[in-house]
């Protein structure tokens, strides 16, 4: 099956090892918005998965003119020993590409990396939003607990066996199921029932989305089980980050947080216990609930045109008026 196209016109700005940092944006001046895709299994094409179901496309025509991507790339041989600070840096070298400070806006496991980087960094982020992301998983979910229930020699044992690579479609056969992905297509495939050509198309793009799989470095993929899924560590307080102990409560900029009323790969619950960890006042965080599963918040029409556009305004409004909001968290 052939590669996904990307649905929106992008251009790539900068390559490295890790990612290529793509540049959707429509105009040269106003305030950049970065956003950082998750690097667990898929391309960052959810994002920009199809016309009407592009997170992309819909941020453009909400007015983000200067609109970024992380395209995170399959791990090599000769990355196997890459760790989660190198990403950080390598998301550092991304946001001093585009110019800080940006705002930040992390999808699911992105949303995580994107949270330790507006820390290690504050003076480089001015406003973060964080959508359906795992941050303190002593909330459970499916996904905590799968992780969980696994011993962690069974991880490195995976490890090993790829030579230090994970390989992405081992791991999409153990996590599909929580990834929702099977829920995802049997909605398409009752649209399909009513010929509808749009949903044959768009099932033909989440198809190929969910089988053009990453592979992952074997040091990053452990951290991430075991640091984050097992221990915990960022929402404890014991995470260090290219250095730094991490503290939430020092966190102070705004923060939105989009979560789905259906997801049981970060539920509402854990995806709303971050605003306890932060240190921002309560003025500047926004909350909002989108009646999906996981992978709707990123492709879901409703989405996209209700909280997603509602973040796009929060984003391009001035301080004073994100201040002046209540905090709101949708039943």
């Amino acid at each position: 099956m052939a590669a996904l196209p990307w649905t929106t016109a992008n251009s790539v700005e900068l390559q490295l090892p890790s990612m290529r940092l793509l540049d959707f944006s429509r105009a040269g001046e106003g305030q950049p918005l970065l956003v950082c895709a998750p690097y667990a299994l898929h391309r960052a094409k959810i994002a920009d998965l199809a016309p009407g179901h592009s997170l992309m496309e819909a941020l453009q025509g909400a007015g983000i003119a200067r609109l970024y991507l992380t395209d995170w790339l399959s791990a090599a041989p000769e990355m196997r020993y890459f760790s989660i600070d190198t990403y950080l840096s390598d998301l550092n070298v991304a946001v001093d590409t585009i110019g800080p400070p940006v705002d930040l806006a992390g999808l699911c496991q992105g949303g995580w990396l994107s949270l330790l980087y507006a820390a290690r960094f504050p003076g480089k982020v001015r406003r973060l939003v964080l959508a359906g992301s795992p941050v303190d998983v002593s909330v459970p979910s499916e996904l905590s607990r799968m992780v969980a229930s696994l011993p962690q020699q069974g991880f490195e044992a995976l490890v090993r066996q790829g030579n230090g690579i994970v390989s992405g479609r081992q791991m999409l056969q153990v996590w599909s199921v929580p990834l929702s992905t099977l829920d995802v297509e049997a909605a398409l495939q009752q649209r399909l029932d009513d010929k509808s050509e749009d949903a044959r198309a768009l099932l033909d793009c989440f198809t190929r989305w969910n089988r053009e799989t990453l592979d992952l470095p074997g040091t990053y993929y452990l951290e991430v089980t075991d640091w984050i899924f097992r221990r915990n560590r960022i929402a404890t307080g014991d995470f260090v980050a290219l250095g730094c102990k991490i503290d939430l409560a020092a966190v102070k900029l705004p923060v939105f947080l989009l979560a789905a009323e259906n997801d049981i790969v970060v539920p509402r619950d854990q995806a709303f216990a971050t605003l306890r960890l932060l240190g921002t006042p309560p003025a500047w965080l926004q909350c909002d609930t989108e009646p999906c599963d996981h992978l709707g918040l990123f492709i879901g029409c409703k989405a996209l045109a209700g909280s997603w556009r509602r973040i796009a305004r929060w984003l391009q409004s001035d301080l004073g008026e994100a201040a002046g909001e209540r905090l709101q968290i949708s039943a």
